[in-house]
């Protein structure tokens, strides 16, 4: 074999090693989604070599915006909710009554993602069209060069800007037909900013349905069912979501490696756990045998400098049951195959116990961002328009 033949095949076979990634029998499309995933790392690692040579982190991302671009059906504007930039989906086509309204918040671990994003455009346009509704996409500052409770303070503001008479008024809005929703991070700020409401006395319009759709909703424990099981499962790795929740928090490489180790949290802290106890919390069929152990507690030096570590605002599910009982009508969305699925699993039992009516609706042969994908996949495709059908029906 010469020289090129020989360079052709390792290069085939480190291809070959990079690409697959194995998968459970019942993904469809696997070898669509092994091909995604490829290519995310790849984005990963090209824009940490750029930012080394002085590129803007994640500068791939900026070739995935696009601009706010009116069709047939939906007038896009991009704009400013107290100082927080949207961007507004708008039916075309008038409407004989006032509109119903989706406040819809990006996910990206807190880190990425944005509003004009083409997956984003996508889901606001499509939203805007098949309910005939108003969908107002907001942005947030992102980590590391903002911590929380930076994010959430964005997202908050510009909903209770949104929220006021005179604005829902401008945009011709049902104030008894609003929905707050959003994926993964977003999903996060969706269930707290829906807790902080409760105490505003300054928001007199309150929401009618908060939408979670794959949502991380806790810090505490990350040794749950589901991040054993998909720990290494794409899109979303347990290393990843440590990663995403520790720069929430602080760039402090110490937090990252103490959650990793699942002893991040102080003895001062013990009485939390009952409120993301998986034991009590899962379904026998999501313990699957995995048997629970008390937390390991670490050095309280870490909660003392960052407090979000352990704050409500950052971990809706620390809620207690009389702050969760004034909550909506709350769809989750939850996936099988997600390190996020026993958060969503467990907010669902702890709301349904507090008296809050709760639809749920979870993908078996699902992952982490699947909605944000569904243009690519087929599973995408069809939890999507059944997600369009539960908003059609309940808001």
């Amino acid at each position: 074999m010469g020289k090129k033949s020989l360079c052709l095949v390792i290069s085939c076979a480190l291809l070959a090693y990079f690409v697959y990634t194995p998968l459970p029998d019942n993904i469809e499309q696997p070898w669509r989604l092994r091909m995604t995933w490829a290519a995310m790392r790849v984005h990963v690692h090209l824009s940490g070599l750029l930012e080394i040579l002085g590129f803007p982190p994640l500068v791939f991302l900026y070739l995935l915006e696009v601009p706010p671009t009116s069709d047939a059906n939906v007038t896009v504007t991009d704009t400013l909710f107290n100082k927080v930039p949207v961007r507004v989906f708008e039916p075309k086509q008038k409407s004989s009554t006032m509109r119903r309204a989706v406040f819809y918040i990006h996910g990206g671990g807190w880190t990425t993602g944005d509003a004009t994003c083409i997956s984003y455009d996508r889901l606001g346009r499509q939203m805007a069209d098949k309910l005939d509704a108003m969908v107002i996409s907001t942005n947030y500052r992102l980590s590391p060069q903002y911590h929380f409770p930076t994010q959430l303070e964005d997202v908050y503001e510009a909903l209770r800007w949104f929220l006021r008479k005179k604005v829902l008024a401008e945009y011709d809005v049902d104030p008894t037909r609003i929905c707050i929703a959003g994926d993964s991070a977003g999903g996060n700020l969706a269930a707290a900013a829906t807790q902080q409401i409760l105490d505003d006395p300054e928001v007199k319009i309150k929401v009618k349905i908060q939408s979670l759709i794959y949502p991380a909703l806790q810090a505490l424990d990350m040794n749950l069912p589901s991040y054993r099981e998909n720990a290494h499962m794409p899109i979303l790795r347990k290393l990843d979501m440590v990663m995403f929740w520790s720069t929430y928090f602080t760039s402090d490489k110490a937090l990252e490696e103490a959650m990793l180790a699942n002893q991040h949290t102080p003895v001062e802290s013990s009485h939390l756990f009952q409120f993301v106890n998986w034991s009590t919390l899962l379904l026998e069929r999501f313990q699957k045998g995995h048997l629970y152990t008390n937390p390991i507690h670490g050095h309280s030096d870490l909660a003392t400098k960052y407090p979000g570590l352990l704050d409500v605002r950052a971990s809706p599910l620390l809620a207690d049951d009389s702050r969760l009982q004034g909550l909506p009508l709350t769809h989750v969305l939850t996936c099988q195959y997600d390190v996020l699925r026993d958060d969503g699993l467990m907010y669902a039992s702890r709301l349904r116990a507090a008296g809050v009516q709760v639809a749920h609706e979870h993908v078996e042969d699902g992952f982490h961002g699947i909605l944000s994908l569904s243009r690519d996949f087929r599973a995408g495709q069809r939890e999507f328009r059944k997600y369009l059908r539960w908003l059609e029906e309940n808001l």
